[in-house]
């Protein structure tokens, strides 16, 4: 013997006109019918509601086309992104200066402290370009000064010094053998799209956790 089904409970129309009693014939249903729907939807509040959705929709759209069009090297730049802005931000909360100059926060700050996107990188010590398997490894990238860091390429001695200042620094900071290992590091590092989306994804968690207790 089957048991009976439950009806729903009858409902007040939103519709402050109306307000009569009605048997919703589907989930949510909020008005007894079409005419005191339409004067719903016309309500301030509702219209609001509607626009908000729509703008919604549309960054959910503009977000899925922009991500069809990314290329591998696209999700590569985001992942060494997510990463040296979770160095820059850690070395900062622990008080570093810059490993290339040796300069504190102060110092900097009172330099640079004027240049869009503020004072300071997350550098490489192994760049980018020759090194590209030490990219997304967290003990080659240190916190630099934006003069160290963006003005190096720019001028050969300039470089040299830098990168000179930035073993230095490093020796200092973690060893002479730590050093020498990372350089001796050639151990290849290919991410596929996949782990690189996840990379990002778990450094910009890490980001804003560091934010959250350093706040």
């Amino acid at each position: 013997m089957s048991l009976p089904t439950k009806q729903p409970k009858p409902k007040t129309c939103k519709n402050p006109a109306c307000a009569g009693k009605f048997i919703p014939q589907r989930l949510g249903q909020a008005v007894c019918g079409p005419r005191c729907a339409i004067v719903e939807a016309k309500q301030p509040a509702n219209q609001k509601k509607a626009r908000v959705a729509i703008e919604q929709r549309e960054r959910r759209e503009v977000k899925a086309r922009k991500e069809a069009l990314k290329t591998h090297g696209d999700y590569v730049g985001e992942a060494t992104s997510a990463v040296q802005a979770y160095r820059r931000v850690y070395e900062l909360s622990i008080g570093s200066g810059c490993m290339s100059c040796g300069k504190t926060q102060a110092q900097v700050q009172a330099d640079q402290g004027w240049k869009t996107g503020g004072a300071w990188d997350g550098g490489h010590f192994l760049g980018k370009g020759a090194r590209p398997e030490l990219r997304l490894v967290e003990q080659n990238i240190w916190l630099q000064c934006k003069g160290c860091n963006g003005g190096s390429a720019k001028y050969a001695r300039k470089g040299e010094s830098v990168a000179n200042g930035f073993r230095a620094g490093l020796i200092e900071r973690i060893g002479l053998e730590a050093v020498e290992a990372l350089e001796a590091d050639h151990m290849p590092r290919k991410p596929a799209t996949e782990e690189l989306k996840t990379i990002t994804a778990e450094y910009r968690a890490k980001l804003r956790e560091l934010k959250k207790v350093t706040a």
